[in-house]
């Protein structure tokens, strides 16, 4: 059973580069070989019924000599490959640019692109880590780099990536909150805040899943990124409460600091001598006007304190 696991869990298929000539040079070469017979035959029928015999037989060699040259010929674009297979069998792949020539006229000739394509996932409705619903979308960037790989170890390699990429989507997802919104995310890494990281763990999943697939991935980066539409308004209420926390913090902290400064100088520069209660009374008041979101209306007292 470990065997047969291995055997499949092996990449079978890599490319062999096959040679081949010049198209230019098969062309000249069969346009001097067939006049050439065409003339042989012109002296044969001239030469009697034994000349006429084999003339024949030359006329079946011209029509398997242009049969050889329509199906020998292969146009290869920039960034592009031909894979060749004889009777199913593969035989070879030719990377070579341009015009190309082969000598076997049987070999069946798939057309595979080495240009970088793009891939937009769809929206995905999944739970983060907190169990929140979010509407996820990627866009991985990828080519093939082998394509004996990609026509023969999957099926169907562009279904494949768009499978295999919404589901390292889905998978990396559900690691990690969308906000860090609670105590136990502090720190931590969260879809919203920490789009590099996410984008680069993104990246190495999804070309884990099509390594066995010839394909390489330039880039994986999401797209869009929401609650869903059940809890956005709910969330939306809860993030603006963590907001409205995290700032009240900040302006206690401050007045807090400035409060003790205050306090700090008044006793360092001997101005007024406060005991406890005049000292929480000056506290609460600073506290008051530092902290309050309204302007403070000032009272003025003309006694003693």
């Amino acid at each position: 059973m470990d065997e047969i696991s291995k055997g499949i869990n092996e990449i079978q298929f890599k490319d062999l580069e096959r040679a081949s000539m010049s198209g230019f040079l098969g062309l000249f070469i069969h346009w001097i070989i067939v006049p050439v017979i065409f003339l042989i035959c012109a002296v044969l029928y001239a030469a009697g019924p034994a000349g006429i015999a084999l003339a024949g037989l030359l006329h079946v060699l011209i029509g398997i000599l242009w049969f050889v040259m329509w199906n020998s010929y292969v146009i290869i674009n920039p960034n592009e490959t031909a894979v060749l297979q004889f009777f199913g069998k593969y035989a070879g792949t030719v990377k070579t640019e341009g015009f190309r020539f082969f000598v076997n006229p049987l070999y069946e000739k798939t057309k595979v692109t080495f240009r970088i394509r793009n891939f937009e996932s769809a929206k995905l409705k999944v739970n983060d880590v907190n169990a929140n619903p979010i509407d996820i979308a990627a866009v991985v960037v990828w080519r093939v780099f082998d394509a004996a790989e990609a026509l023969f170890e999957v099926d169907d390699y562009e279904n494949y990536v768009q499978i295999q990429s919404e589901a390292a989507l889905r998978a990396m997802a559900t690691k990690y909150p969308y906000d860090i919104i609670e105590e136990k995310d502090l720190g931590g890494v969260a879809l919203s805040s920490h789009q590099e990281v996410v984008a680069k763990e993104l990246r190495q999943s999804v070309q884990e899943r099509l390594s066995r697939a010839g394909i390489e991935v330039l880039e994986a980066r999401i797209s869009h990124l929401a609650y869903a539409p059940e809890v956005a308004q709910a969330m939306l209420r809860r993030q603006q409460a963590s907001a409205v926390v995290a700032a009240r913090r900040e302006i206690v902290d401050g007045a807090v600091g400035m409060v003790e400064l205050a306090l700090k100088q008044l006793s360092a520069k001997d101005i007024i001598e406060l005991d406890e209660e005049k000292k929480a009374t000056m506290v609460s008041n600073l506290l008051v006007v530092l902290c309050s979101e309204t302007d403070t209306t000032p009272v003025v007292q003309t006694g003693s304190l």
